[in-house]
């Protein structure tokens, strides 16, 4: 997400709060927002993907989902 939209972003919340927002304005921000949302989720879920947890042996494994079965 480009600093742009966040800013675009913060400047919709703030003409919310002051004055209110028009209809399309309003479904510009939905818009912005999920894609924001999104966007952290992706880099969240990149994270997770790269992280291990190191056991007192040493040994590491990798973080999984709840659900599933750790691979090594």
């Amino acid at each position: 997400m480009t600093k742009e939209k966040i800013d675009r972003i913060n400047f919709l919340a703030r003409k919310q709060k002051s004055e209110g927002l028009t209809e399309d304005e309003k479904a510009e921000q939905y818009s912005l927002r999920r894609e924001y949302i999104e966007s952290y989720k992706q880099s969240l879920v990149s994270q997770l993907d790269n992280m291990y947890i190191v056991e007192k042996d040493g040994t590491k494994r990798k973080v999984t989902p709840k659900n599933e079965t750790p691979l090594n």
